[in-house]
């Protein structure tokens, strides 16, 4: 029916939304992750170790390295099902599937 291929349509739209918006949650986790790590591992290597066995600015980066990790899961899963979606090769699920991403990327 109409309603249905207009909610198929809309579904889709939205988990190519989805897709991009965790694409750039990935990327935001990994600046983090990055501004973590200490400036020079050399001299962070020269240093005395802490009781503690890890510093905190090596936690902080394993948290954002799990952090990127499940993104990185969810992001494969939504794109594999985006990509089956469009193999049904219907037109309209099709042009739902860019225009998502388009708008995704956009906003």
């Amino acid at each position: 029916s109409r309603a249905g291929m207009a909610l198929s349509v809309l579904v889709i739209l939205l988990l190519a939304m989805l897709y991009e918006a965790v694409k750039m949650g990935k990327a935001v986790l990994l600046r983090r992750a990055l501004l973590a790590l200490p400036r020079s591992l050399s001299q962070e290597s020269l240093a005395p170790p802490e009781e503690g066995g890890t510093g905190p600015a090596q936690g902080r980066w394993f948290q954002y390295h799990v952090g990127q990790t499940l993104f990185h899961v969810v992001q494969v899963v939504l794109g594999y099902m985006v990509m089956l979606a469009v193999m049904s090769y219907n037109a309209w699920i099709f042009l739902g599937a860019i225009a998502g991403s388009t708008l995704g990327y956009f906003v």
